[in-house]
């Protein structure tokens, strides 16, 4: 090998070396940072769905207790229930309060972007038509007894009272 062909081969390298240092380390970043957003959407929207899936057993719960009418939107007259019905209903509604907070932890944030607003305009429709039942904005001071704060804030300002 000529010194020539040497120094042909080391400019050759020191252009590739810049060519990596250029283009594709910048592309190597840009894709490692698109990458880690995807699998950041991707566990945001897999909480979403266990949160969802939770929340359908619950309406199969509900589906099991119709006696109670929870779901619709007549309500029982409390003295009209048996003591059964009054400690049902009761243990319900702190599974929603369960649920409602796990769903306020996980997915609610201060400042959301586009994504986590779609996800969480879901729990809130749920949690406000929840606090709009007059039996469970009753039962709500006793149901956030040790929960959360901010969530305790967030749904005593959907049902309109003082927290406790």
């Amino acid at each position: 090998m000529q010194i020539t062909d040497y120094i042909g081969s080391l400019e050759a390298w020191e252009l590739a070396s810049y060519l990596v240092t250029v283009v594709a380390f910048p592309f190597a970043i840009v894709v490692f940072v698109w990458e880690k957003r995807r699998e950041y959407q991707q566990e945001e929207e897999e909480i979403y769905q266990k949160l969802s899936d939770e929340y359908s057993e619950l309406q199969q719960l509900l589906l099991q207790n119709a006696d109670l009418f929870l779901y619709s939107k007549a309500e029982i007259d409390e003295t009209a229930m048996t003591p059964e019905q009054i400690e049902r209903r009761l243990i319900i509604f702190d599974l929603i309060i369960s649920l409602f907070e796990r769903a306020y932890i996980l997915v609610y944030e201060n400042d959301m972007n586009g994504q986590q607003k779609r996800l969480w305009a879901s729990w809130h429709d749920y949690m406000k038509n929840w606090c709009r039942r007059k039996d469970f904005k009753a039962a709500l001071p006793e149901l956030l007894q040790g929960e959360d704060e901010d969530f305790k804030k967030y749904l005593c300002n959907l049902a309109q009272i003082k927290c406790p």
